[in-house]
């Protein structure tokens, strides 16, 4: 099957057109600035090379129209026609706990994802937009829903409440939904066959970091504990975003400058994390750069790596035990420095790095791991578009 997989951001819409047969990327890119004079679309040829198609100020639907021209276009496309695309895949944020898998799009799903917007406001309505824009442009074509919290809909209820008054979760839906669960499951399924182990007898730690981060306890296949909780804010340090805070320090800086909920929501997303702490940049890779002569940065670094390490150590003791540590997303696949000195605490549980192999891994499948290590750390790059794809697939092919 050839399946186009769509991810809808508020200002952007990525997309990958993968042909499951082979598992191989067709063609891939994305619009960017929509709603801007400026929005492009940027997209990967054939030969690999980059090119950019400016497209003026459009919308979701106009984007996703100059996408399928872009696949169908005589010189620069891979298809003739949308008939060739036998289905569609939609990343959905979040599912609250409505969805514990991918599901096919129908109306009653496309309410159940409005239902969550109040719990995902920047996410869920941008998701419907692609999803609307499929249904106007190919309406016959079936479409699947693939939702980020779908994979921690495992967890048991000790893992998932809030200590708080009980009728916020019953009235509210205030509780733990974790998100990067499309990640966590690719991963955690692909080192159990990178290592040729049965995941349903592995006590699996996966480490989503990036400029977002979660991390997640999987025991014996499934989700039982995760870091983001009812928004991507809760858990890790990140690029701008705080991670666990007192929530009484919020209250009180929300008081203490008059700050409307608005403004104290922009202060814990967009200004805080590494590039809050250093004033340098949410950028790991400038953190690097400055940590060397700049005190803040440093400080910035040592808390983002020793949160990691914390989680890791939780999780093992929640699991009583851990088998592999997988590392994944743009820093944990690319930082070899981070990925040490998370570890590196870790020698108490039998973790041991080999240096020479984790200094020549940057975005390759890599036990990073010496023989002697008790526990398997292994570099999976994620593959969250291929996980689209495979769900897509299956849940089409249950139709035919």
């Amino acid at each position: 099957m050839k399946i186009l997989v769509l991810n809808s951001g508020s200002s952007s819409v990525k997309y990958k057109l993968i042909d499951t047969t082979t598992e191989s990327t067709m063609a891939e890119g994305g619009v960017e600035k929509i709603g801007l004079n400026d929005g492009f679309l940027k997209y990967k040829r054939a030969d690999g090379s980059k090119a950019i198609l400016q497209l003026g100020n459009t919308d979701h639907k106009g984007a996703i129209e100059a996408i399928l021209r872009l696949l169908t276009d005589n010189v620069e496309g891979c298809i003739k026609s949308y008939d060739e695309i036998d289905a569609v895949g939609h990343r959905v944020v979040h599912g609250g706990e409505k969805f514990s898998g991918s599901v096919l799009i129908d109306e009653a799903v496309k309410q159940k994802i409005r239902e969550c917007y109040d719990i995902a406001p920047l996410h869920n309505p941008a998701n419907m937009i692609g999803i609307e824009a499929i249904t106007s442009l190919m309406p016959d074509k079936p479409q699947v829903g693939v939702f980020d919290t779908a994979f921690h809909q495992t967890m048991p209820a000790k893992s998932f409440m809030y200590a708080l008054p009980y009728r916020f979760y019953k009235e509210d839906g205030v509780r733990r939904y974790g998100f990067h669960g499309t990640s966590h499951r690719y991963v955690s399924q692909r080192v159990c066959e990178i290592l040729g182990v049965d995941i349903k007898t592995q006590k699996i730690i996966t480490c989503h970091i990036g400029n977002g981060g979660s991390i997640t306890a999987v025991l014996n296949g499934k989700s039982v504990d995760t870091s983001m909780g009812l928004t991507p804010t809760e858990g890790l340090m990140m690029g701008t975003r705080s991670g666990d805070v007192d929530p009484g320090a919020l209250t009180y800086i929300m008081t203490k400058h008059n700050m409307t909920p608005e403004q104290l929501q922009a202060v814990i997303n967009k200004e805080s994390g590494l590039a809050g702490v250093s004033g340098v940049s949410s950028d790991m890779r400038e953190i690097e750069a400055a940590k060397a002569t700049d005190e803040r940065a440093a400080l910035a670094l040592d808390m983002y790596e020793q949160r990691i390490t914390k989680y890791v150590g939780a999780y093992a003791a929640e699991m009583g035990g851990v088998d592999i540590i997988v590392f994944t997303g743009g820093v944990g696949e690319n930082q070899i420095d981070v990925r040490e000195n998370i570890c590196a605490p870790l020698a108490f549980m039998g973790v041991e790095i080999d240096k020479e192999v984790n200094n020549q891994t940057r975005g390759t499948e890599t036990i990073i791991s010496t023989p002697a290590s008790k526990v398997k750390v292994v570099v999976v790059p994620t593959d969250e578009e291929l996980m689209i794809a495979r769900d897509t697939q299956e849940i089409v092919s249950n139709l035919k």
